[in-house]
């Protein structure tokens, strides 16, 4: 199994939840355990971690304190196990969105071009859809949406059509045999492409971007006044959500303002501009080079 690598923006980010002792903190991201060991460091007495995580993997880090307790779940049903546990608001809470570098590096999970394996993408290895489903069932029309809305890709129809073609020759279980159908793609460019492509396939196997909305909707519920939410983001579709909601606690649209021109949203961002990991630590990290950290306070 591969090891955990370091997390992305930790001092930074730890720092910006402004860290009670004594207070109630959330990690919806725990994976490696990183960002929550250092939170844990800074809790005494009746302070307290309930850190999210979906896939099994994680529980090989879990830490043994106290003031740290591992949910398995996703970050999705964020209020509702608070809930089940008595706790109605927290301080803090923080995600670090995306793909672990465990995920990643291991090569029979299917998130990366980098090996050979089975099309697979699953976040919770319980989950029933995959990414060899989606190739191998989904129709022309659902393609080409996940390739252009989660990927970015251009001309997706052309792509959705190329994989029915070669999926009525014998069905695409590896991500060579992916691969192989778009050998057309210039070599200069093919990099980006799959990058874009295993990114779509893997936001539609783990229905990232409602997830995604769910939770911070439930962040409004859930924070207290006064507490900070932390959010970590490595790709557009990830910022652009969390950046509209921080700002007006909408994902589409505009709010309704008053007479005066004002309007009442559950947060107010912190900082004007995205914090980005130093170049130092993009030397160590390479995860970290499209790392984006937004932070944002809970409105009385």
């Amino acid at each position: 199994m591969s090891e955990y690598h370091n997390p992305v923006l930790l001092t930074e980010s730890v720092d910006a939840l402004i860290i009670d002792p004594a207070g109630i903190y959330v990690d919806c991201t725990f994976g490696g355990g990183g960002h929550s060991r250092e939170i844990v460091s800074r809790l005494e007495g009746n302070g307290k971690l309930y850190a999210f995580d979906q896939d099994e993997d994680a529980i090989q880090n879990k830490l043994e304190s106290e003031h740290f307790e591992l949910v398995m779940q996703n970050f999705r049903f964020l209020k509702n196990n608070l809930r089940f546990r008595q706790i109605k608001q927290v301080d803090g809470i923080l995600a670090d969105l995306g793909v672990s570098s465990h995920q990643f590096d291991t090569p029979t999970r299917g998130f990366s071009t980098r090996f050979d394996g089975e099309l697979d993408m699953r976040m919770n290895q319980n989950a029933s859809l995959s990414a060899k489903t989606i190739v191998n069932e989904y129709d022309e029309e659902n393609l080409a949406r996940i390739f252009y809305d989660f990927g970015e890709l251009q001309g997706s129809y052309r792509l959705a059509r190329e994989i029915l073609k070669a999926r009525e020759e014998q069905p695409i279980e590896t991500i060579e045999q992916l691969k192989k159908i778009f050998s057309f793609i210039p070599k200069m460019k093919e990099n980006k492409f799959f990058a874009q492509m295993f990114q779509a396939l893997r936001i539609e196997v783990n229905d990232e971007m409602a997830a995604l909305k769910d939770m911070l909707t439930q962040t409004a519920d859930v924070i207290q006044p006064g507490g900070r939410l932390v959010v970590i983001s490595y790709h557009s579709l990830e910022d652009r959500l969390v950046k509209r909601f921080m700002r007006n606690g909408m994902f589409e649209g505009e709010p309704e303002k008053d007479v005066f021109g004002n309007w009442s949203a559950p947060f107010k961002p912190l900082q004007t501009k995205v914090i980005i990991p130093s170049q130092e630590e993009i030397d160590i990290n390479p995860r970290a080079r499209s790392a984006k950290m937004r932070i944002a306070v809970r409105n009385s």
